[in-house]
């Protein structure tokens, strides 16, 4: 039904023809009559089936371009392998052509070598038998010798005959060997001053090619030397010789490099040149003129020298010393300072010793003040010991007049004194000897500070304590708990600081923190003693403004109806003293101290008030006035800020409401909340203080 493939596609001819096969399509004069509707059925049909015609053959075109690709990639891929495989096997022969090709020319080298090197040899040989026999004949005629230009080209030659010289019998060849020794010394000898010449006018290349033909002569070392002493000509015009030799080596170092073959062995050397000579040089002066004169001088040389010189080893590593520049620098260093850094421990301590009781000495003398001997056993001293611990009178306290005899200013420059002596200790002793060192200073700050300052004072402040039955007695000692408590604090801070950085990781540290509790401990044993006794005299003082002030007609008035007074004048006075001497403790103590010194006093003082409070007999306005006096009491109890002392002097108000209640009420209130777990027999003591105890029968009230 479709026209021939191999012939052009007409549009109008195919439709005409499916038109003409078509029933009832043709024109009007056909065997059948023309029928539109059937020939449009039969065009859309025939549309139809061209529509799925169409799909099946593009399905089929995708599928042949697919496969067609698919063959392409894989006909590509044999391609290049087939492309590589022919270029490995070319490549591979050109390979083994060229290994043919190297092997014949390295046959063929080596061939020429063996003839070409006994020929040079041959020749060199020849050349160097002439020039001997010109030694031989003792006539040198070669321009080589003759010629300064060719300097080098002679060194070469005479440098080799020297060698060779080396090897006859001296008997046949002695006259030879010893020209040929006098021309090898006569022209190192002018290399080494054309070297010098070269150096003063600042020509490197030139300084480079003498350098490199004096290398393999004897006279090398000279050459060096050379150049290091002429390197430091005008190099110390300043006072700072650590300075200049720091900008010396920076500039040499730039040089050396250029001029000779191996810098860091030149370099080290003019580092032990330097070391060894200028440094030595102004180290030994600088000591030396103050070792036996001014030992404290000495010690602050010795800090700034041995700082300066191991500063400058750590800016000249920064060059290329060789393989161990660190061991040998601290080699050197070790050199200058070994017989200084021996001794230097034993003259930090006899200076720390001797500097210390200087500033201990002047400060009693400017005092007026000649130290008692402590400790030493007399009858006196006893009788003193006793006294601080006890409250025996053994005869009149020392009187200081209110002279602490401590001073922030003695310790600030004792602890001023040791910090300096640690600094030098860590820079100045060996590693392994720091924490012993550290800690022989450490038990001179303990012996000068804590010992001879801080313990001489607690020891003179408990001699200088009154008996508790003085009368107006200056209790100066809490100022001498308080000046204790902040040099202490100096003293901890200078410990942690300074001492505990030197001894944290050796043995040391728990032998000085053992030092250190056995120094708090002993103090603490004697500012509890004095703090003691000084609580004993300031009860005895209340006591004595209560037996002074208070009089038996408070609490029994004469007239019950005509009482004047809120409180009595010994209650006042005795509340007023109270605040003083809290604000004292407050001035003096710190932390958890202050609350454990105001409640053992709060509690002394409930316990007076108690017990003084028991001495009288009250009558009903009586009773009122010691209430009235006990609320006193309490607001000076509430200052304390202790809340067991309050609760004290709760308890004792609410006893001394036994003093006025009817007796029909004594019950009630011993059955109270504050009163009820309070023992009977003291219950009874207060009512038993009633005038109207006896009177009125009030034991059958109470039992």
């Amino acid at each position: 039904t479709f026209s021939n493939p191999q012939e052009p596609f007409d549009a109008d001819e195919y439709i005409e023809r499916l038109a003409w096969r078509t029933p009832g399509g043709g024109s009007k004069g056909g065997a059948e009559a023309f029928d539109p509707k059937r020939l449009l059925e039969e065009f859309e049909n025939h549309i139809e089936e061209l529509k799925q015609l169409d799909e099946k053959i593009q399905r089929r075109v995708e599928k042949l371009e697919h496969q067609c690709h698919r063959e392409a990639k894989e006909f590509a891929h044999k391609s290049n392998n087939i492309l590589m495989f022919v270029a490995f096997q070319h490549f591979q022969e050109l390979d083994e052509h060229i290994s043919y090709v190297a092997t014949k020319v390295c046959h063929l080298g080596d061939q020429l070598e063996g003839v070409n090197t006994p020929r040079q040899r041959a020749v060199e040989a020849q050349r160097l038998m002439t020039y001997f026999n010109e030694f031989l004949d003792g006539e040198l005629r070669s321009d080589v010798f003759n010629n300064p230009e060719k300097i080098k080209e002679a060194a070469d030659i005479i440098q080799k005959l020297h060698l060779i010289a080396q090897e006859l019998p001296f008997d046949r060849f002695a006259d030879v060997k010893a020209k040929i020794a006098s021309k090898y010394h006569d022209l190192e000898r002018q290399l080494i001053q054309e070297f010098t010449a070269a150096q003063r006018r600042g020509e490197i290349g030139r300084m480079r090619e003498v350098a490199a033909v004096l290398l393999h002569f004897k006279g090398y070392a000279h050459c060096v030397d050379v150049y290091i002493k002429q390197c430091q000509e005008g190099a110390y015009m300043r006072s700072d010789v650590f300075e200049d030799t720091a900008l010396l080596c920076q500039r040499v170092n730039a040089q050396v490099g250029e001029v000779f073959q191996s810098p860091e062995t030149v370099m080290a050397k003019l580092i032990q040149n330097i070391f060894e000579n200028k440094l030595q040089a102004h180290v030994k002066e600088k000591l030396d003129e103050t070792r036996h004169s001014d030992v404290e001088q000495y010690l602050k040389n010795l800090y700034d020298l041995y700082t300066r010189t191991t500063a400058l080893a750590a800016k000249l590593t920064e060059f290329n010393l060789g393989s161990d520049k660190h061991t040998f620098l601290s080699k050197l260093i070790k050199n200058i300072f070994s017989t200084y850094l021996e001794s230097y421990i034993e003259m930090e301590k006899d200076y720390l010793r001797t500097r210390s009781s200087m500033i201990l000495q002047r400060y009693y003398d400017s005092k007026n003040h000649q130290k008692r001997p402590l400790g030493g056993g007399s009858i006196q001293e006893l009788k003193e010991r006793i006294r601080q611990r006890t409250n025996l009178p053994l005869g009149p306290s020392l009187d200081t007049h209110g002279e602490t005899f401590l001073s922030q200013e003695v310790v600030v420059n004792l602890l001023q004194e040791t910090r300096h002596a640690f600094e030098r200790c860590n820079r100045l002793s060996d590693p392994s000897d720091l924490p012993k060192n550290a800690f022989s200073i450490f038990l001179l700050l303990v012996e000068h500070l804590c010992v001879d300052h801080i313990d001489y004072a607690l020891e003179i402040g408990l001699s200088a304590i009154p008996s508790a039955d003085a009368k107006n007695a200056n209790l100066y000692f809490l100022d001498v708990v308080q000046q204790a408590n902040t040099i202490f604090h100096l003293f901890d801070k200078q410990f942690n600081d300074h001492l505990m950085p030197l001894i944290s990781s050796s043995p040391k540290l728990t032998e000085c923190l053992h030092k250190k509790k056995e120094v708090i401990e002993q103090m603490e044993v004697k500012l509890d003693t004095g703090i003691d006794r000084t609580l004993n005299c300031m009860v005895g003082q209340m006591k004595h403004i209560l037996a002074t002030e208070q009089k038996k007609t408070d609490f029994r008035p004469e007239d019950e109806n005509n009482v004047m007074i809120q409180y009595t004048a010994a209650c006042s006075k005795v509340c007023a003293y109270v605040s003083r001497q809290v604000e004292r403790v407050r001035k003096s103590m710190d932390g958890k101290n202050v609350d454990t010194v105001l409640t053992e006093l709060g509690v002394r003082f409930h316990r007076l008030i108690h017990e003084h409070l028991q001495q009288y007999s009250y009558s009903s306005m009586g009773g009122m006035l010691a209430i009235c006096d006990v609320a006193e009491y309490r607001k000076s109890a509430k200052d304390f800020r202790v809340p067991l002392v309050l609760q004290l002097f709760d308890t004792l108000h609410a006893l001394c409401n036994l003093l006025v209640v009817a007796p029909d009420n004594l019950k009630q209130v011993c059955s109270g909340e504050q009163l009820t777990n309070l023992d009977r027999n003291l219950l009874h003591a207060f009512v038993q203080l009633r005038v109207d105890y006896r009177q009125a029968r009030l034991g059958r009230h109470f039992s």
